[in-house]
């Protein structure tokens, strides 16, 4: 009898490791920053891959973005951004 597949592992979002996140504070805004491209990051786009650490769950940076900012749509807007930015080759 074979065994029953495990259920899929929760994804815990992490940046790549050619990706770093960094604050500049003469443009006052949030940067991702990779071989010979930054791109700008809008919104709260900074704080929530600040949270993706390879230890959280998608689930649990939607938690902790709730404290920040009740009544946000946060369970569609971010895991639609997570996967855009995993879509550019930027999370793992």
């Amino acid at each position: 009898m074979a065994a029953e597949p495990e259920p899929p592992r929760p994804w815990r979002p992490v940046l790549d490791r050619s990706v770093m996140l960094r604050y500049d504070r003469v443009r006052g805004t949030d940067l991702l920053l990779m071989p010979e491209r930054a791109v700008r990051l809008g919104g709260a786009g900074g704080a929530i891959l600040r949270l993706c650490d390879g230890r959280r769950t998608v689930a649990d940076i939607i938690a902790e973005l709730g404290e920040t900012f009740p009544g946000a749509p946060l369970a569609d807007e971010v895991p639609a951004f997570l996967e855009r930015i995993r879509a550019e080759g930027w999370l793992r």
